[in-house]
């Protein structure tokens, strides 16, 4: 089992490596989609391999609705924003079933305050302003999902830190489409900020769950819910 989890994380990273370095040359056809798609739904499929009970499945369940925004996306940003908010939706009440015990003044402030600053920013972004309202909408649901995440027992430098990415991301997304329109920095971040977001949450998850005698994601590594 152990060797099966590996090989779903190693195919999920050439998948990623190989769309990183095609899709700003090569146009975007089936089977590039096809493998920007399979980056994440590898690493789904990484969780349920891990065998952690329910809430395995529920981190694959979320995994899920990104690798399938990430292939709605190219046929457009609503179809693409809504699998994603139905990830966000799924991860946000997961990340509160899992709340660390002791959060400090700080840490408790910042979780307040990305649900207020993300959708601010979000809003001011695309040069339209209707679709500006929609990614405020949409990221108040992203902030969420990344103040939960952050407030959660996993570690903030894996969990917390992968949601921050994928903040990051979305936000760069939405600043092509208004002050960064001209820019090559969104095409160039916007995938490797979002997968290794992606990744970091996965594999943080599952080391923070308490997997099956004999199924551990690393086999010395001690589970713990640090920052």
């Amino acid at each position: 089992m152990r060797l099966a989890f590996r090989g779903c994380i190693a195919a999920s990273l050439l998948a990623a490596l190989v769309f990183n370095q095609f899709h700003l040359t090569l146009e975007h056809t089936v089977a590039l989609i096809a493998l920007k798609g399979a980056a994440v739904a590898l690493l789904a499929l990484a969780a349920l391999v891990g065998r952690n009970g329910v809430r395995s499945r529920r981190l694959a369940l979320i995994l899920v609705f990104g690798a399938t925004g990430d292939v709605a996306i190219e046929f457009g940003l609503v179809p693409g924003a809504a699998s994603f908010l139905a990830g966000h939706l799924v991860a946000t009440p997961f990340y509160m079933g899992h709340r660390r015990s002791a959060v400090s003044t700080t840490q408790k402030a910042l979780a307040i305050l990305l649900p207020v600053i993300v959708p601010l920013i979000a809003l001011q972004l695309p040069a339209d302003r209707t679709t500006g309202i929609l990614a405020a909408v949409y990221s108040l649901a992203l902030a969420a999902m990344a103040s939960t995440a952050w407030l959660s027992r996993f570690s903030r430098y894996s969990v917390g830190l992968g949601a921050m990415l994928f903040v990051a991301s979305d936000l760069l997304i939405f600043a092509r489409l208004g002050p960064l329109a001209q820019s090559p920095l969104p095409n160039l971040l916007v995938w490797p900020l979002y997968y290794f977001g992606q990744y970091l949450i996965c594999l943080g998850v599952l080391r923070g769950l308490q997997p099956a005698t004999g199924n551990r994601i690393e086999p010395s590594a001690s589970y713990s819910s640090g920052p």
